[in-house]
């Protein structure tokens, strides 16, 4: 397996442990609740092979890395294979571990899985030497958050492991509750566990059942803009405001997607308004062509407008509530629809 890049979607990993096993892996990656599973599958997958014995590292301020070396290159006491794990919390072991990562790298023990975690990297990162070794030594997982449209096929898949199923509409009402928080829903799907019995869940017992935990991002606000679903875009707005998000954030986040809209209608290529506002992300992309095609020009040019407005309230040259501000520009903007 030297040299794989294992992402974790749809069962990867659990193919790949379940045929061989790396002498290395590192789980970098947005999402702490599937980098912890990524981790536990490695770890089980490992036991069944015999190792048995575990030491953790992790890296702070005056890492002996003489420790770290130690292990990895000394037998165990019993003679057993053992899981050597080092968390790199800060994302980079700095100038004495990353030679001793990589020196280890090049002749790696058969008789030590070592199991690096770390957030997720980036490309100045995955190009140093003493990674392009972890690669070229093991097997690189990385995890990527879970995007709002997989979220109810993931509650499912979740469910029906303790036995239960559930409708659209139930998934779509989960999905809504936990949106941003997979720890938070994978937390309510055990609730569920306990507190409903197999089969099918009913709405009204899951409405019961579930707290609204879900936590959302500027970006998230500017994707339910653009995708006309004003019922999230709402929500969103009122869960940013809960959260204590500073509104000047979600204003430059919903209006550089207002300018991308207003730069491709001027030039006809939404290609080049993505290279001049510096757009890379894609789910962001794809929300801004379908909505290219979705808003008119001139209800383009009004959101801009109302979004300057908005500043101004936020300065406190106008008097008005920003927030409440947010919500009559998305309901306007979905009033300016070519549908």
């Amino acid at each position: 397996m030297a040299g794989s890049l294992v992402q974790l979607r749809s069962g990867d990993l659990d193919t790949h442990l379940a045929k061989s096993l790396a002498p290395v892996y590192a789980v970098h990656g947005d999402e702490p609740l599937l980098a912890l599973e990524a981790a536990d599958a490695v770890r089980a997958a490992a036991r069944k092979r015999g190792f048995t014995e575990r030491e953790v590292f992790e890296v702070g301020r005056g890492f002996d890395w003489s420790e770290l070396r130690n292990s990895l290159q000394s037998l165990s006491l019993f003679a057993t294979k053992k899981i050597v794990e080092l968390r790199l919390p800060g994302g980079k072991p700095g100038t004495q571990g990353g030679p001793a990562l990589a020196a280890y790298f090049a002749q790696p023990s058969p008789d030590t899985l070592l199991l690096v975690s770390l957030p997720r990297l980036d490309k100045k990162t995955q190009d140093s030497e003493w990674f392009r070794g972890l690669a070229d030594a093991g097997v690189v997982i990385d995890v990527w958050p879970l995007d709002r449209a997989r979220l109810p096929s993931w509650i499912s898949e979740r469910l029906g492991r303790q036995g239960q199923r559930a409708s659209r509409e139930v998934l779509d009402f989960l999905a809504a509750r936990v949106e941003g928080n997979l720890l938070a829903a994978h937390q309510e799907v055990q609730k569920l566990a306990l507190l409903a019995p197999a089969g099918e869940l009913a709405l009204d017992t899951v409405e019961g059942a579930v707290a609204d935990v879900a936590r959302y991002n500027p970006q998230d606000a500017a994707e339910a803009l653009l995708a006309g679903d004003t019922g999230r875009y709402v929500r969103i707005i009122e869960g940013l405001r809960g959260e204590g998000e500073a509104p000047t954030f979600v204003l430059f986040i919903v209006s550089n997607a207002l300018f991308v809209l207003a730069s491709a209608h001027a030039s006809g290529s939404i290609d080049s308004a993505f290279q001049q506002h510096r757009v890379y992300g894609r789910p962001l992309q794809a929300a801004l062509r379908s909505a290219l095609a979705r808003f008119r020009p001139r209800a383009v040019e009004e959101a801009i407008a109302d979004a300057a407005a908005i500043d101004r309230a936020i300065k406190g040259v106008r008097m008005r509530d920003p927030w409440e501000e947010f919500i009559a520009l998305g309901l306007k903007l979905a009033g300016g629809s070519k549908a």
